[in-house]
């Protein structure tokens, strides 16, 4: 009698199991194959627009940057700021990293670029002011750029994606 209930709660174990697994393929495939939804792209046009405000109010200039989200950066980059050939400047943002936390993507990543992109405009290209430079920090700040640190701790990362 004992054997035949363990037989039938493993077996419900099972399959619930693989429900769940069947569930969150579908959610990945789902995620994969479609576009970021429309709620996530008007979270992603707010900030934007946030953060060209804070731009105007702090350093008295606009710069209207198309952030393109993108499934082709690689999986290391949340981000990345580009200053083109011709001069132009380009956020993309990785979608594949939007599937891990929205929020962090929103709310660190998007001032986090916008940072570099206002260096670039600045055109301020000087070695000691590459990477995340102290002028770098303090543009980030000033976006309401949640850790504008001189060097990103994965740390930081894996706790701000998880919530708890």
């Amino acid at each position: 009698m004992f054997i035949q209930k363990l037989y039938q709660f493993f077996f419900a174990l099972v399959i619930v199991s693989v429900l769940l697994l069947a569930y969150n393929w579908h959610k990945d495939y789902k995620f994969d194959n479609n576009p970021l939804s429309q709620r996530l792209k008007q979270q992603i046009f707010e900030k934007k627009q946030q953060t060209r405000q804070l731009l105007r109010a702090n350093f008295g200039f606009d710069l209207d940057v198309p952030l393109i989200v993108s499934e082709k950066l690689p999986s290391s980059l949340f981000g990345a700021a580009v200053f083109t050939q011709d001069e132009k400047i380009i956020i993309y943002l990785n979608k594949k990293r939007f599937k891990e936390s929205s929020d962090y993507m929103i709310h660190h990543v998007i001032p986090h670029e916008y940072a570099h992109a206002v260096m670039f405009y600045l055109k301020d290209f000087s070695k000691d002011q590459s990477g995340h430079s102290i002028k770098w920090q303090n543009i980030c700040k000033k976006l309401n750029g949640i850790k504008c640190d001189r060097f990103v701790d994965n740390h930081d990362i894996i706790i701000g994606k998880t919530s708890f």
